[in-house]
């Protein structure tokens, strides 16, 4: 079996905990990789060009409808939720959920009721709980979880809420993050 997405959820200190991860994701990676990281509404852009500088693979802010692709990385637009769907994306602006839109409660639930036990959803940085109910059902779908180790995250409330709700599979540093996804990732391919 093999995996059809990674979700990842962050907040405060994201910037910096995503490019230590996609710097060190190979060129080969095919696993689909749909991150929600909270910002402003008028972000604009900018993260999607700060984070490509760091990786080769292809990282684009999801369309409604978009196709879920091998080797892409997707952004949640800023002030859209980030649905999965079968094979594709949506988007929504239904209300915010635990403050924010998009929410990553949002995009790891839709994740877990398409894919199961397919998904992995990833907890990194945050100031506040987003993530611990969507994590929390990636869990019960037999999806796999992994939250970044608290004491070296910029903002460790989101991964110890995380943490506290779930019975998560991996609790690593940034530096051991990428290297579990690769290894979960291609193992299984094999």
């Amino acid at each position: 079996m093999s995996f059809k997405i990674i979700v990842i959820g962050t907040s405060l200190g994201g910037l910096s905990a995503l490019k230590k991860i996609l710097i060190n994701l190979p060129t080969d990676f095919l696993t689909p990789i749909a991150i929600v990281q909270h910002r402003h509404k008028d972000s604009g852009k900018t993260l999607q060009e700060l984070l490509q500088e760091y990786t080769l693979l292809p990282i684009r802010e999801v369309e409604d409808k978009e196709k879920i692709l091998p080797g892409q990385i997707y952004l949640a637009p800023p002030d859209y939720h980030l649905l999965i769907e079968p094979d594709y994306f949506a988007l929504s602006t239904d209300e915010p959920v635990s403050y924010a839109r998009p929410s990553i409660d949002v995009l790891f639930e839709s994740a877990a009721d398409i894919y199961a036990e397919q998904v992995i959803g990833v907890i990194l940085t945050g100031a506040n709980e987003d993530g611990k109910q969507g994590l929390k059902k990636v869990k019960a779908r037999g999806g796999i979880t992994i939250v970044q180790e608290p004491t070296t995250a910029e903002s460790s409330i989101m991964p110890k809420a995380a943490i506290s709700a779930v019975a998560v599979d991996w609790i690593v540093s940034l530096s051991e993050l990428a290297p579990l996804l690769v290894n979960l990732c291609h193992s299984i391919r094999k």
